[in-house]
């Protein structure tokens, strides 16, 4: 049976792989307080409630930037939205909405995939942020408070990732499935050939 895919995706320095780190239960993916850290896409297979599924940990997206290593970065994290089941959009609370938010949620929303609100860096535990109802702003759904470093609220996050995940009857009948995602030229002057990713086979 195939594994469901949830991406996490945001804007550099909002914490998505502290999240990463702490859903899948240790340090796979590099945590530093600064932007452009992460690359390329992170896979790592977890579990919740008895379901296993794939996640994957995304570079930060800047959606108007020309520069290469950001355009080759960004290529990548539509690759993950391509082949996402589910969306975590990660955003920053004490930052408050952004225009790169913006951005995203806009292309979240043309992928016409689940996608999942998370609020992190809400680290007063048990005190309701008010400075979280300005992401509703976003159309993007009900927006929900964690704290990736005090690993507070990210039950509520699974339990609700969990809902889109296809029921176990409908992964059978459909059977096991190859996932590929091909994307236009490189932008890269040593490197014009096309880039097909391959995502292998999840049993």
């Amino acid at each position: 049976m195939a594994k469901p895919i949830v991406a996490i995706v945001g804007r550099p320095n909002v914490g998505k792989s502290t999240f990463f780190n702490y859903i899948i239960g240790e340090k796979k993916s590099i945590v530093e307080d600064k932007p452009g850290v992460t690359r390329d896409r992170i896979y790592a297979d977890t579990n919740w409630r008895g379901r296993d599924f794939t996640l994957i940990d995304t570079a930060g997206i800047e959606p108007k930037s020309d520069d290469i290593i950001i355009s080759s970065m960004r290529e990548q994290v539509e690759i993950a939205i391509e082949i996402a089941d589910v969306i975590i959009f990660l955003t920053d609370i004490k930052q408050g909405v952004t225009e790169v938010d913006k951005d995203i949620s806009l292309i979240l929303k043309k992928s016409k995939k689940p996608v999942v609100l998370v609020c992190n860096k809400s680290d007063n535990f048990g005190n309701t942020n008010n400075d979280i109802y300005e992401f509703y702003n976003l159309g993007i759904g009900e927006p929900h408070a964690v704290s990736a470093v005090n690993a507070s609220g990210i039950g509520d996050v699974l339990d609700e990732i969990y809902k889109y995940f296809p029921k176990e009857t409908e992964a059978n009948e459909e059977g096991e499935v190859i996932k590929v995602a091909l994307i236009r030229k490189a932008k890269c002057t040593e490197n014009l050939h096309l880039q097909i990713r391959y995502l292998e086979q999840i049993e």
